[in-house]
């Protein structure tokens, strides 16, 4: 087995030492160089061509935010951000230049150095990309959707439709990709379960509401779901909808694999709304959101995975296209166009009130 050669960069000796104890430990991770600011781990990634780069993001000379831009401009390496939960916002500002995810510093045990081990050892193999910089771009003009009020049977609700979306690893990436290009006013609440470390949600919703035409909020116990609003599950506790199409948190057991849960979301969805559920599973490792989608499938819902090429991680989407319950796998960039399509064509078709 090949040993992973990886660089380490922050500017604090002592987590500095936490990250090669941890990461040295089993034999099939090397640390070949360690930075203590920006600068230096740009130059390390041109010297050394390590396999993956943990990455601070406070640190002087050079932060990290610069620093991670700088290398994917230069040469795409796998960056880890490792990092505080204070920077949270920050944090996901570099998955917009090229980071692929973003996790707190460690202690030397427990949940988060096995997690550590496992993101490294995961995304060291992950094939990256050269990128532009960044450049300052205009915010796409806000277009404003009609408001068409909805009364089935039960609980009156002004939407028909609900998107319940799935993702883990590149998952922050892909949700821009997917939702910056919706419009203010889209007629359906779109509910999120990103797995994620605890303490970096609130980032999470305050860079996407930055990027996206629509409020972005962390889901609260009692809310109203309303359209054109995108909720996110936090990560301590298990989103999912009730019957009078509000929030409802259940507890998360530390046991549980994943956090969120994406099929806790997803299956509370397909029983509230059935046929009316639109389900999408994006980028990310393992099955989580599998048996989610399926239930969306058995109910009649609309079912959509985001395609391999597009994906950082071709896992949970990939078994759900093995279990049979996709009806439509897309490019990243195609799926807006057809979310817009689907639940316009309800609106679309909906015949004109009576005199």
């Amino acid at each position: 087995m090949s040993v992973i050669r990886v660089v380490i960069a922050d500017d604090s000796q002592v987590a500095r030492d936490v990250l090669r104890d941890i990461l040295s430990r089993d034999g099939d991770i090397e640390i070949v160089g360690e930075a203590t600011n920006g600068r230096e781990a740009v130059e390390l990634a041109k010297r050394l061509a390590p396999q993956l780069i943990t990455m601070d993001l406070n640190m002087p000379v050079m932060d990290g935010l610069s620093a991670i831009e700088e290398i994917m401009y230069s040469k795409g390496v796998p960056i880890l951000v490792v990092s505080d939960r204070s920077d949270a916002q920050t944090a996901y500002q570099a998955l917009e230049v090229g980071a692929l995810e973003v996790m707190p510093k460690p202690t030397l045990e427990g949940a988060d150095a096995e997690r550590l081990l496992e993101r490294v050892r995961l995304l060291a193999g992950v094939a990256v990309i050269t990128r532009l910089r960044r450049r300052v771009t205009t915010p796409p003009p806000l277009i404003t959707l009609p408001s068409f009020p909805v009364a089935p049977q039960g609980v009156p609700r002004d939407f028909q439709h609900v998107v319940a979306i799935a993702c883990s690893t590149g998952g922050p990436q892909a949700l821009v990709r997917l939702l910056r290009t919706l419009p203010a006013g889209f007629p359906a609440p779109i509910v999120i379960a990103q797995h994620i470390s605890h303490g970096f949600i609130d980032g999470m919703a305050q860079w996407l509401g930055s990027l996206c035409a629509m409020p972005v909020s962390v889901g609260q116990e009692g809310e109203q779901l309303r359209p054109g609003h995108i909720y996110l599950s936090p990560s301590e506790r298990n989103l999912c909808v009730t019957p009078r199409h509000r929030f409802q948190l259940q507890s998360s057991p530390e046991t549980f694999l994943y956090h969120p849960s994406c099929d806790v979301l997803l299956q509370s969805v397909a029983e509230v709304y059935g046929s009316d559920a639109i389900g999408i599973i994006l980028t990310g490792m393992g099955r989580d959101g599998v048996n989610g989608i399926r239930a969306i499938y058995q109910a009649g819902g609309s079912t959509f995975a985001q395609d391999e090429a597009s994906s950082v991680i071709y896992g949970m989407n990939q078994e759900a296209v093995k279990a049979g319950v996709i009806q439509h796998e897309l490019p990243l960039d195609n799926l807006p166009d057809r979310l817009l399509r689907d639940v316009r064509g309800y609106l679309d078709s909906r015949p004109e009130p009576l005199a």
